[in-house]
């Protein structure tokens, strides 16, 4: 097994241990019944917070070389870009600054849309799993809006399904709109190998396969 290897299947033993991935049936807002669900909000220990934040900064070390800032979106993006930035600093030995947004626009004291560091230069966004785009649409536009330059999007999960109304997943539609790089700590094909080797998982061995052959862009 590589180190890449491990570090997907380490998260979602991770993610499963602290009861944010979910097996059963779970309607999404598109509507699909979906076998497997995660929220990440239930990261919501110093601990489990501290945990998924880890993989957020390694899966950013090995892919980034280059001098960045981190921005996340409200509200579950807010406690990602501060653990992340954390993480980075005591896991790697990296100092990057950033930054998060309000839902609206503060006229007095602190103002504008942006609390932390000034979004300059090249920015990486987190945030937990991409589903419609629209957070990151919205994301892109305050970040260039400030004269930044959005260069990747890091994810929890990449579910890769097909959008309602493209042919491509939204992860896919958000790296071509934007021509950004978008990373995911582990892919729903990561999540089946993890549930084929967990004892008590491989009843949702099939159904997942099922999901994915219905609606998982190859």
């Amino acid at each position: 097994m590589t180190t890449t290897d491990k570090l997907h299947l380490d998260f979602l033993s991770v993610a499963y241990e602290h009861g944010a991935l979910q097996f059963g049936e779970f309607v999404l807002n598109s509507g699909r019944v979906s076998p497997y669900f995660l929220n990440t909000g239930l990261f919501s220990s110093g601990e489990t917070l501290s945990s998924l934040s880890c993989f957020y900064a390694q899966v950013i070390t090995q892919r980034v070389s280059s001098e960045f800032m981190i921005y996340g979106h409200a509200y579950k993006g807010i406690p990602l870009a501060a653990a992340t930035a954390m993480e980075l600093h005591r896991q790697h030995g990296i100092s990057v600054q950033f930054a998060f947004n309000r839902k609206e626009a503060k006229d007095h004291g602190d103002t504008g849309w942006t609390v932390g560091a000034p979004l300059a230069g090249q920015v990486i966004i987190v945030e937990d799993v991409i589903t419609s785009g629209v957070s990151i649409d919205r994301a892109v536009e305050i970040i260039r809006d400030q004269g930044a330059t959005p260069t990747a999007v890091v994810i929890s999960l990449d579910r890769m399904e097909r959008s309602a109304d493209s042919d491509q997943s939204a992860v896919a539609n958000v790296g071509r709109r934007y021509n950004i790089d978008v990373y995911s700590v582990a892919t729903v094909y990561d999540l089946i190998d993890f549930v084929s080797n967990t004892s008590e998982l491989r009843q949702y061995v099939s159904p997942l396969k099922a999901y994915v052959d219905r609606y998982v862009v190859n």
